[in-house]
């Protein structure tokens, strides 16, 4: 990656007030990302839509700002209060986590196959890995279930690395086989003892950790630093406990239908063979509101318009998120997600 340019404090100049200014408090308004990097998200973003327009999947966009926002407790949303008319509707609204609630209204409305490419927001995510706004890749095949979109998902993954020059083996796996060959233990049985003391020497304070915590636990201490970095790994049939907005299959015990695509460490994609039931719908809302006032989390307000999409018919399917940072430095193998980014948190 090419060197950036010089910060403009060496090189403007310095006189008037504004001068005066800038020798007072420098103001770094350089890009965070080189110019190379710029360019293969530009590279990338038209692979996605030539990739969507071979196959028939119609390019949408949809509302950034809801009525409604994610109830799930370990998301946390932004919410801001609109200041014009709106006939007695709420003034707060909210920026939305993912496009998914809209997408599945026009799903429900017969738009067919369709995918949005563009910017989500999550609220206290900054850091290494994580931007408050980022991009995200979202799209949903009618009449598939989560295997078949893992099949699409990876295609398109692969194209992406062939824009770097890289290709990488598959490995698919169960959530249960993952954690059996690397941990020797049941993860769809295992009661919280047993999968805390499997991180071993990981030390994690245990206030108010549930059974699921400890399996997420394991898997960002124990499994994904494993994970060979030239390779995509692909892990499907998740707990029933972390089935999100996928169906359940009763099988013994009863898992979720529902996938993840990593290459190397990296979590790239996140995909279910998707809920249609909106009463089981409105019973995980409930039940994540639920968990959020035990953990004295902010009310969300749950997504009516969804559930009566969702009564409408929302036709059987599959859907995929791809978080598009992610993939980009996974391409350019960097570990810092502001090198994919022109300007990051600190200087938007």
């Amino acid at each position: 990656m090419k060197s950036r340019s010089p910060s403009p404090q060496s090189s403007a100049p310095q006189a008037g007030a504004w001068g005066q200014i800038q020798a007072e408090v420098p103001l770094d308004w350089c890009p965070t990302a080189g110019f190379d990097a710029i360019r293969l998200r530009a590279r990338f973003n038209r692979l996605v839509r030539e990739f969507f327009h071979t196959r028939n999947v119609l390019e949408v966009e949809t509302p950034v700002l809801s009525l409604a926002g994610n109830t799930e407790p370990n998301i946390a949303s932004f919410s801001l209060e609109f200041s014009g008319r709106t006939n007695g509707a709420p003034r707060t609204r909210w920026l939305r986590t993912s496009p998914e609630f809209a997408l599945k209204r026009l799903l429900a409305a017969g738009v067919g196959d369709c995918y949005e490419l563009g910017r989500v927001f999550r609220d206290g995510e900054a850091g290494g890995r994580h931007n408050p706004e980022f991009s995200m890749l979202e799209w949903y095949r009618i009449g598939w279930d989560h295997l078949r979109l893992l099949e699409e998902t990876v295609a398109l993954v692969r194209a992406a690395l062939a824009l770097v020059g890289r290709d990488g083996g598959l490995r698919i796996t169960t959530f249960r086989d993952l954690y059996w060959q690397a941990l020797q233990l049941d993860p769809l049985t295992a009661d919280s003892q047993v999968l805390r003391n499997a991180l071993g020497d990981v030390d994690i304070d245990p206030t108010g950790l549930t059974r699921d915590d400890w399996l997420d636990l394991l898997m960002t201490h124990r499994l994904q630093p494993t994970f060979d970095r030239d390779s995509l790994l692909a892990v499907h049939d998740w707990p029933a406990s972390q089935a999100a907005l996928a169906r359940i299959r009763n099988d013994d015990p009863p898992v979720a239908e529902r996938f993840e695509l990593y290459l190397g460490p990296l979590e790239l994609a996140n995909g279910y063979h998707e809920l249609c039931d909106p009463g089981e719908q409105r019973a995980r809302f409930e039940r994540d509101a639920a968990v959020r006032a035990q953990r004295g989390l902010p009310r969300v307000p749950m997504d009516t318009a969804l559930l009566a999409a969702m009564a409408h018919g929302l036709p059987a399917c599959a859907g995929v998120a791809v978080g598009v940072d992610r993939l980009l430095m996974a391409m350019l193998g960097t570990s810092r997600i502001a090198e994919l980014l022109a300007f990051e948190f600190a200087k938007a």
